[in-house]
């Protein structure tokens, strides 16, 4: 087939899946329950309700959100590099990494396996590892002639780091049983294929496919690509439905890809995608009045927990900062 009926076959296959596994309220996002339970409209979390929000520390430019174990997550700081750890059931939230200046926290990845919380550094082009139990600095890799350090995820083999500015990924590899490298042991892989570069952000988001592929979004031009970690080749992901131009983080849980719009929005696009992650169909959007332009987000009891970035706060160094928990219902 030519490349234009390649991509209307693929679209097609995703909306036959979608007449499937979707609801049969038009636009409406399926709703996701903690693992090894059923999904279904009337699921909420048993007790009491949890928080609407959970405040961040004052004038810490927060970017990254990292869920940990239960409820716990983990949240950074772009002014110092801090983290912090909170509980979404309480709202309480308690220094974990202590705030360094010439630091930067972004996108972040907490690995369960091993208890670590992997963080992008941002234009300091630096991925750090810490513990996370106690957020002792386990690693620290810094990669010359990096651009922008931005989304992490974690594979059995591999920490993998998008560069929306250098078209590549960073991979800190993992030896047996997980042993980290040292302090020279991070690599480049250059990304070749269908993603290209231009203005803007480009590689942003990024999560691992059931297939080992890595799928990433490009903030630049609303397209998403499969990537091989082995080779860097990158293959176009056709998506139907509405632009996702201005994408930032991904949240992948089954079949279901939330793609979070800050740039431009306050939302995040919900994508039906096909085994494989080969094509995609937006079949809904879920948001909240109390977003202001999010940024990155995790799924946990039974809702989507999205950052608000505030990215046009007059003094973002006094601003309040907060997570949001979004109904998928």
């Amino acid at each position: 087939m030519t490349p234009p009926a390649r991509r209307a076959a693929a679209v097609a296959a995703a909306a036959a899946l979608l007449l499937v596994t979707t609801p049969a309220v038009a636009g409406a996002a399926a709703p996701v329950a903690p693992s090894g339970q059923t999904a279904t409209a009337a699921w909420s979390p048993p007790g009491r309700p949890f928080p609407a929000t959970v405040p961040l520390p004052t004038g810490s430019l927060p970017e990254g959100i990292a869920d940990g174990p239960g409820t716990t997550f983990y949240a950074g700081s772009r002014a110092d590099g801090s983290v912090v750890r909170g509980n979404l059931r309480t709202g309480a939230t308690t220094p974990f990494v202590p705030g360094v200046e010439g630091r930067v926290a972004v996108g972040m990845r907490y690995e369960e396996g091993a208890d670590r919380l992997w963080v992008a550094g941002g234009a300091t082009g630096t991925v750090t590892a810490y513990d996370g139990t106690t957020g002792e600095e386990l690693g620290r890799w810094e990669v010359p002639g990096s651009g922008f350090l931005n989304d992490v995820e974690v594979t059995p083999g591999a920490v993998h780091v998008t560069d929306s500015a250098v078209q590549r990924l960073v991979v800190v590899p993992l030896g047996p049983g997980g042993a980290l490298p040292g302090p020279d042991g991070a690599r480049t892989l250059p990304i070749t294929g269908d993603l290209v570069y231009g203005e803007g952000f480009n590689a942003n988001g990024i999560r691992a496919l059931p297939t080992g592929e890595l799928l990433v979004t490009q903030s630049s031009t609303g397209d998403l690509f499969r990537v091989d970690p082995a080779t860097g080749v990158s293959v176009r992901v056709p998506v139907g439905g509405r632009d996702l131009t201005g994408g930032d983080g991904l949240v992948l849980r089954g079949p279901f890809l939330y793609v979070v719009n800050g740039f431009s929005g306050d939302s995040a696009a919900v994508v039906l995608l096909t085994p494989g992650g080969r094509a995609g169909l937006v079949v809904g959007e879920v948001s909240s009045p109390l977003l202001d332009r999010p940024t990155t987000g995790i799924l946990a009891a039974g809702a989507l927990y999205l950052v608000n970035g505030r990215f046009e706060v007059e003094d973002p160094s006094t601003a309040e900062y907060e997570v949001v928990r979004v109904e998928l219902r």
